[in-house]
């Protein structure tokens, strides 16, 4: 299952050469990453008060072309490659659903526990597409 979520390039994340700065560009799929917990119900402030702690371990980004101020974009999100205590999004950033990407990023997170050992949690189940 895939997800999708319009964003706007807002001025300030603009650098000196008037391109969206790099750091700010793991901004946009992590906020698609909340967004689309929410769809499924599940609210990552929420989890995180419950004690489910999800946690990023590994971010792979590939910038491909930049965006700049004003520009509209699209942030897709999909789980895939799961393994028993890991889930792996693949997400875009597109300025269209059916153009080139401007940045593909794999994000692997996991969930701790109170001992800090990592485990899936049952509200992700739904998540991990059949």
């Amino acid at each position: 299952m895939s997800f999708s979520l319009s964003l706007k390039v807002r001025d300030y994340e603009c650098d000196m050469q008037g391109i969206v700065n790099n750091a700010i560009y793991q901004h946009y799929p992590e906020h698609a990453r909340h967004e689309y917990l929410l769809s499924h119900g599940l609210s990552f402030a929420e989890m995180a008060r419950e004690g489910i702690v999800i946690m990023v371990v590994r971010a792979e980004l590939d910038y491909r072309k930049s965006l700049q101020a004003g520009d509209e974009f699209q942030v897709t999100v999909k789980v895939a490659h799961p393994t028993p205590v890991r889930l792996v999004f693949e997400q875009s950033i597109l300025h269209e659903l059916d153009a080139p990407p401007i940045l593909e990023a794999r994000i692997i997170c996991t969930a701790v526990n109170a001992a800090g050992h990592p485990y899936f949690p049952e509200q992700l189940a739904d998540l991990i597409d059949g």
